[in-house]
């Protein structure tokens, strides 16, 4: 069952796990929305700038890969994207955000999306 999945922190870079989990997810066949501010494409779309907080309905999944000391800033609005669920990979571990998603009824996991992906786990 394909889950869409914004993915905060997307980059064109081949080289960051950001862009390696966004082609994964799309061979998963997982919708994707990449929002970063980074400009550019990353699995065939197009990446949202994520300082203009773009809204998008029926998300199943956020997957982090901003740093902890970045994440403050984004809080409102990766909560108000109403995920069923918030990744938090490797280096975005956060329990303050963890915290505040939980009293809103969102699952928090602290994992790896190319490693779950794999596993059969997302």
């Amino acid at each position: 069952m394909s889950k869409k999945t914004v993915v905060i922190g997307a980059t064109p870079n081949p080289s960051r796990y950001a862009y390696i989990a966004s082609n994964m997810l799309k061979e998963y066949s997982h919708e994707i929305v990449p929002v970063g501010i980074k400009t550019g494409e990353v699995a065939g779309e197009q990446i949202y700038d994520l300082r203009e907080k773009p809204g998008f309905t029926d998300v199943d999944t956020v997957t982090l890969y901003i740093g902890t000391q970045n994440q403050p800033e984004w809080y409102d609005y990766i909560l108000g994207l109403s995920p069923k669920r918030i990744i938090f990979n490797p280096g975005t571990e956060n329990t303050e955000l963890v915290e505040k998603a939980r009293e809103k009824g969102i699952q928090t996991v602290y994992g790896c999306t190319l490693v779950m992906l794999r596993a059969g786990t997302y």
